[in-house]
């Protein structure tokens, strides 16, 4: 039985930037949060943030230089592009160089594949979801993929494109993960059978694991790796998206467990929090986040809300609310939202200043001042599902899942800088490190 080809969906024109829209579907994400034990900044803090701007000092010293991996989730490709300036493509992995092998176990198994086609027709929109989420080991021979569709992750080493570990997730689809700030371990969701996995990221074995909510989804370790929070969002793949329909979406919470033990530290349930700060309205399905640099401002979206929210680590409450504008051609059906996500995407300057969003229904991004809430301008952009930090910490870099390119903002003045092409449905996109002289893996 072949599988869905990567060939492009039909994608219609909206009016406000002229760019193009895959059709509606629905697709599993999830996010994460920081610990209230330090409300003291501590030095470690930007674990939750994508690497600062390295200068390629540490290029310069260990034959290390610096990149960005983008995760083409509809093809089975990871794109390597520079970290800063033109973002100009280095080279391109096969994340799934096994996957006849990998088909073949599926398809001989009854349950494997209703699971399969079900990622298929759900969140994969009609394609196959390939590649989550991925970062590099410490000393850039190897990558470490999450495939949802296979429910696993695999070290791929660079030089060859060869596969050096598996782990097989529990249950039937692998989700986000978070690499420890000493490279050395690897978080995975498990968003079938609401379970978080811990790798040693040099050899694939399971360091330990914890239970979370319904559907996990990102990870995030915060107090220099202290800790590890997980946000589980629930069922985002069913059409009961009426807000009076809000209970049957599951358990939605943060889970904080010590990242030596995996034992929980600490429960976050956002119903109480929002309802406590008057807004009952929105869903406690806690998306992307994003936090300042001593950890003591948790910022962090919600399913079906076009903006975002601020949470005091120390005090245990939300204490701002932040509504972006609305494209007026998208859809107010809540059905046609991917994963119940209207803006999906959120990260920070490396200052702490300014704030990068993804709207993602509503096609653009844009950088909000932290201490005003005032946005800039509103940067077209074609369905933009992640937001992250360049290596020199001057542009926010979002993926535009719908115009399989990635583009740089400037954290300056909110123009657009660069937008650069690459594979077939791009989500997320991770600071990491290759060999100086990278350019893919060898063929032979």
């Amino acid at each position: 039985m072949p599988v869905c080809a990567a060939g492009r969906r039909a994608r219609r024109v909206f009016s406000l930037s002229g760019l193009r829209r895959r059709g509606p579907a629905r697709t599993i994400v999830s996010l994460a949060a920081t610990v209230a034990l330090a409300a003291a900044g501590s030095a470690g803090a930007l674990a939750a943030q994508p690497a600062k701007a390295s200068g390629d000092t540490r290029a310069g010293a260990t034959g290390l230089r610096e990149v960005m991996f983008v995760g083409n989730n509809w093809d089975g490709t990871a794109d390597v592009i520079k970290s800063s300036g033109d973002l100009a493509r280095i080279g391109r992995i096969n994340v799934i160089p096994d996957k006849d092998q990998r088909l073949t176990e599926i398809y001989l198994n009854p349950i494997k594949l209703a699971f399969f086609l079900g990622i298929r027709s759900g969140p994969g929109e009609g394609h196959d979801q390939f590649v989550d989420d991925m970062y590099s080991t410490p000393d850039g021979s190897a990558i470490v993929v999450s495939r949802p569709s296979f429910a696993d992750v695999v070290s791929i080493d660079l030089a060859t494109g060869k596969i050096r570990w598996r782990f097989p997730v529990s249950g039937f689809r692998s989700d986000h993960m978070a690499v420890s700030p000493d490279g050395k371990r690897v978080a995975v969701s498990a968003s079938t059978s609401n379970t978080v996995h811990v790798l040693d990221i040099e050899t694939g074995k399971q360091l330990g694991s914890f239970a979370t909510g319904d559907k996990p989804h990102e990870n995030v370790f915060t107090g220099g790796g202290k800790y590890l929070w997980n946000m589980s969002i629930g069922e985002v793949n069913t059409a009961l998206d009426d807000p009076s329909m809000d209970w049957t979406k599951g358990d939605r919470r943060i889970t904080v467990v010590d990242a030596d033990t995996y034992k929980q530290v600490k429960v976050i349930d956002m119903r109480d929090r929002l309802d406590a700060f008057g807004r009952k309205d929105l869903s406690d399905a806690v998306r992307p986040v994003a936090f300042t640099p001593d950890e003591s401002k948790l910022y962090f979206q919600v399913s079906f809300f076009n903006g975002f929210l601020e949470y005091d680590v120390a005090t245990d409450r939300i204490t701002r609310a932040k509504t972006l504008p609305k494209n007026p051609a998208t859809s107010e059906d809540r059905t046609t939202w991917v994963n119940d996500s209207r803006h999906h995407g959120l990260s920070m300057s490396p200052d702490g200043t300014k704030l990068c969003v993804a709207g993602t229904m509503d096609d653009y991004a844009t950088v909000v001042d932290r201490t005003s809430f005032q946005e800039g301008p509103l940067v077209p952009t074609s369905k933009p599902y992640w937001a992250t930090v360049s290596g020199d910490g001057k542009s926010c870099i979002v993926s535009e899942s719908g115009a399989d390119q990635v583009t740089a903002i400037d954290f300056a003045t909110g123009r657009k800088v660069v937008s650069v092409a690459v594979g077939d449905h791009p989500q997320r996109v991770r600071i990491g490190h290759v060999a100086a002289d990278w350019t893919g893996p060898r063929t032979s």
